[in-house]
């Protein structure tokens, strides 16, 4: 029987052909060093570039990597949701494809699962968070307000941060969230949130050093803009109301 590994990487990929490469080298060279089995999961998200030719280059230098390649672009939601679904490991971490915040703080996330926690997640917005190169004014406005308007709507008051795209999950955890996941874009944070927080698991934030890369598909209109995670916000807590997640709680 083949070994399932301790974890599992899960990286949404959209036009990364430049850069996807040297960050799957510089993460495995990183967890070599750790004394436990792990994999990477690239989901392919209908990237009209090479990304995919890129990622199936460095299989063969990296063994323990896995391609997903979807031929249309359905969006980071839907990507991560399929990679969390699709990995086979004890622990999930997935982050962003750009490397805007380091896998380096998977030393501090780890030894947070001894203490009973189903998700552990990275946070811009609480004390020991440094933003070390931040995106334009404008983004950072509009995701201020964002983040409290996530807040009222869905009750998420002690989650300054719901949006920081790096968050690890345990394989219960993944696969009782992931399974009832139905936002396909950049809302798909909180609804992963509030999901895993209405299931009954226990949820610890912790502080990330980041830094904004240049390339983000963000738009302020568009399947990828501000008024797209909006209208999936309201259509969470529509969910939410109906009960369509079909939610029980879970124990860790």
């Amino acid at each position: 029987m083949e070994q399932k590994p301790y974890l599992s990487v899960i990286i949404s990929a959209y036009k990364e052909e430049n850069r996807i490469g040297k960050n799957l080298i510089e993460m495995d060279e990183f967890l070599k060093s750790k004394g436990f089995t792990y994999e990477f999961v690239v989901v392919n998200d209908g990237s009209p570039d090479k990304t995919a030719e890129v990622v199936r280059g460095y299989q063969n230098e990296i063994t323990n990597l896995r391609l997903i390649d979807n031929k249309e672009n359905h969006g980071k939601g839907y990507g991560i949701r399929q990679g969390l679904l699709e990995a086979k490991g004890e622990l999930r971490l997935f982050l962003d494809a750009d490397g805007s915040t380091s896998i380096t703080h998977l030393d501090a996330f780890l030894p947070e699962f001894k203490n009973g926690y189903g998700v552990v997640m990275g946070s811009r917005d609480i004390e020991g968070a440094y933003v070390q190169v931040h995106q334009a004014k404008y983004k950072e406005i509009m995701g201020d307000m964002g983040n409290w308007l996530i807040r009222v709507v869905l009750g998420l008051w002690s989650f300054p941060d719901t949006q920081c795209g790096f968050k690890m999950l345990t394989a219960k955890a993944a696969e009782e969230v992931a399974s009832r996941m139905v936002v396909d874009r950049f809302g798909f944070d909180f609804e992963l949130l509030i999901l895993a927080k209405k299931l009954g698991f226990k949820i610890k934030q912790m502080p990330v050093r980041w830094l904004n890369e240049e390339g983000s598909t963000v738009t302020l209109t568009g399947p990828n803009g501000y008024f797209q995670v909006i209208l999936d916000l309201f259509k969470t807590r529509m969910r939410l109301w109906s009960g369509k997640y079909k939610i029980a709680k879970v124990t860790n």
